[in-house]
């Protein structure tokens, strides 16, 4: 790769690594409904007007439909669960049950009816990485209570879901207009909520801090330069940072908040990551484009994608 593409290949693999320390910081000071109004709303209305500029919003007329089922299953839904789950959860563990994505994309592509064929290397793959999930969750390990966990693991579902929708139904769409649009419509969504939650008194600088990374870095400028990464190096190559974010996430947990970081942790970060590759491998030569969250847009619905935090 070139310098240019190293430089942005750093920046998306540390920007989509902090959403999980930011949303621990932002849920100890405003409630759920208040944080993703604060992200999406933010983020849209940055990416808004680039949008308007390049007269992008109009491509997507009479996909309407399947933009709402997408920004449901990639924003509106697993952002809020996400947060909800940090109220109880460490940052590192959910970035850990984050990382299980492409496992799930796998499984729910074969099962929805694609025609990828699972070797046998990619079942050990699925088996591998599961396994490093039920270590993360036993009994023995320090994963919080069971309804965070579940929801985490929710989370990780509907980021199997939405690129499912992306790559068979908005493929052939520029994937800036779906993002502004998207997230427009979340904070539509969200706005009554967020104004009945609002909270009695201001949020403090740590708290509002946390609250403009996630909007301005993990969101709007977050997409913009995944966009610079693709043109750069190509999806392949920018695929990878799947496989960075979750070492990020641990690292910041225990580094920044004082995080526990236990065997069964590392263990299952290894389980997970190295089920991720072995169950996502496919075959050379084949270059999808990409979708709005920093996932892939005409991929095979059950190839590795990137998801957001």
């Amino acid at each position: 790769m070139s310098r240019k593409g190293w430089v942005l290949f750093a920046a998306m693999s540390l920007i989509w690594g902090i959403p999980y320390l930011l949303i621990k910081v932002a849920v100890g000071g405003v409630p759920v409904p208040v944080l993703v109004l604060a992200r999406v709303a933010v983020g849209g209305a940055l990416l808004l007007p680039v949008a308007l500029r390049r007269r992008q919003l109009g491509l997507l007329r009479g996909r309407w439909g399947w933009l709402v089922a997408f920004a449901l299953a990639e924003i509106i839904v697993p952002w809020a669960l996400l947060s909800e789950a940090e109220r109880r959860l460490s940052s590192s563990i959910s970035g850990l049950l984050i990382a299980s994505v492409p496992i799930i994309i796998v499984v729910l592509g074969r099962l929805t009816g694609g025609t990828e064929r699972l070797s046998a290397l990619r079942w050990a793959g699925l088996l591998v990485g599961l396994g490093g999930v039920a270590l993360l969750v036993g009994p023995d390990a320090s994963a919080g209570d069971a309804l965070s966990v579940a929801e985490v693991l929710l989370v990780a579902v509907c980021y199997s879901v939405g690129p499912l929708i992306a790559a068979r139904k908005l493929g052939d769409l520029p994937p800036l207009p779906m993002t502004a649009a998207c997230l427009g419509f979340a904070a539509v969504v969200y706005s009554p909520v967020a104004a009945a939650t609002w909270p009695g008194s201001m949020p403090s600088l740590r708290v509002l801090a946390a609250l403009a990374g996630l909007a301005v870095v993990c969101t709007a400028a977050a997409f913009l330069i995944f966009f610079q990464l693709i043109n750069e190096v190509g999806p392949t190559r920018a695929s990878v940072i799947t496989y960075v974010n979750p070492a990020v996430a641990v690292a910041l947990g225990v580094g920044v908040l004082g995080e526990q970081f236990t065997p069964a942790m590392a263990g299952a970060f290894v389980l997970i990551i190295g089920g991720s590759v072995l169950a996502t491998r496919r075959s050379a030569g084949r270059q999808p484009a990409t979708q709005p969250d920093g996932k892939r847009i005409g991929a095979r619905p059950d190839a590795p994608l990137d998801s957001v935090g």
